[in-house]
């Protein structure tokens, strides 16, 4: 069953009663709440069914079943939804009509809770078959949403096998992620971590990210983020991007990611811009306090991102990058290329700074090596690889 809800107390209680349980919890069950009675409501047509009283939801341990759900608002009054059970989304991706699972949008005052697990069955999805006869395959459903979002908490919650996205920030204020696991296999595509955009005052704290793709990826419109403490592995990494590709991208200002390990990663800590495509901004990124161990690309400022080839690589990027600071980061790279910082020639990166740098690639393809283009960093500290110490290619490789 479907549910769409409001901000009615009377209405809050549907989610447990429209959940199947598969097991732990009997038949699923069902019941009458008598508004009268449980929250004193008048047949008189004047008092509102809504109410600015706190409203706290318990999904208790067990697993069930849930096809999509949203709550919807605008509420003012503190929502709690604590869960400690498995909720499942169907497995099945044709189930859903549209790119998204759970939908949380334009609630003040909402905390989410309890140590439970959202899985999103997306084994079928990866796989990507029968894609050219079906339209699922471009809007697979993202297993959290929260859209319009002030002032919320995610605390003790793990997110499963998304079909796509496994959370989705867009348009929120003072929202927090702490504790918060993300688990899918190395082989999923297109299932970030958690992607950001246009919020402001993100935090993801002291969190675990296995994935497919990045493992936080912040879009344009961000502002005021920090992430602190996050593990990541398997993924792409922590990405700022990719920016630049559409019309009206909003400004990019200020992040800042610090006291994060990746291990076996594609990339480590990242900005990627579209080359060819609109014009953007993006300023005040700071990286600090990072460990890297086998991590392909442990820094990098791609600013010709041109992933499957589908870009105008021979044309410059628009999107202008300043104010970056990369410091204390060490470890091993994977490749000998462990420092790839690739700017805008028609719009070079201005103030990047470089501050103990210590990584290590010790394979049959030589040392660590740095290449740099269209950018003079600033450097300070010990330096391994030395700062721009190999040619940039002719063609650079293409990061996923």
């Amino acid at each position: 069953m479907a549910i769409q809800f409001n901000c009615v107390s009377s209405m809050l209680i549907l989610v447990l009663l429209s959940i199947s349980s598969v097991e732990g919890q009997g038949g699923g069950g069902g019941g009458v709440i008598d508004v009268v009675a449980k929250f004193g409501a008048k047949a008189d047509e004047k008092r509102d069914l809504t109410t600015t009283s706190p409203a706290k939801i318990v999904i208790p341990k067990g697993i069930y079943f849930l096809s999509t759900a949203t709550l919807g608002g605008p509420c003012k009054a503190p929502i709690e939804l604590q869960v400690e059970g498995t909720v499942k989304a169907p497995a099945n991706p044709g189930a859903f009509k549209e790119p998204k699972w759970i939908t949380f949008n334009k609630i003040e005052n909402f905390k989410l809770f309890g140590g439970g697990l959202f899985d999103g069955q997306g084994t079928i999805a990866y796989k990507r078959e029968g894609c050219k006869n079906h339209d699922y395959c471009g809007s697979l459903p993202i297993n959290l949403r929260f859209d319009f979002l002030t002032n919320a908490m995610i605390q003790d919650i793990t997110t499963k096998d998304s079909k796509q996205f496994h959370v989705n920030v867009l348009g929120c204020k003072n929202i927090t992620f702490e504790h918060f696991t993300v688990s899918t296999p190395d082989e999923s595509p297109n299932t970030d971590g958690i992607h950001i955009g246009r919020s402001d005052g993100v935090n993801v704290l002291n969190s675990d990210i296995k994935t497919g793709d990045d493992c936080v990826s912040i879009g344009d419109g961000s502002k005021n983020l920090v992430i602190n403490g996050v593990t990541c592995g398997p993924g792409h990494g922590i990405s700022i991007g990719s920016l630049g590709l559409f019309k009206n991208e909003e400004p990019f200002d200020g992040v800042t990611v610090k006291n994060c390990s990746f291990t076996n990663t594609s990339n480590g800590v990242r900005i990627k811009t579209w080359p060819g495509a609109e014009r953007g901004i993006c300023s005040n990124i700071h990286f600090e306090d990072i460990t890297v161990t086998n991590v392909s690309s442990p820094i990098i400022i791609d600013q010709k991102y041109c992933p499957w080839n589908k870009c105008k690589i021979n044309e410059e990027s628009k999107v202008k990058l300043s104010n970056i600071s990369f410091k204390n980061i060490h470890g091993t790279s994977a490749l000998p290329e462990a420092v790839k910082i690739i700017c805008s020639a028609t719009l070079p990166c201005e103030n990047v700074e470089l501050v103990d740098i210590g990584i290590t690639h010790s394979g049959s393809t030589g040392p660590a090596v740095s290449q740099c283009s269209n950018v003079k960093p600033k450097v300070s500290g010990k330096q391994n690889p030395a700062p721009c110490s190999a040619p940039l290619p002719a063609k650079p490789t293409s990061t996923a």
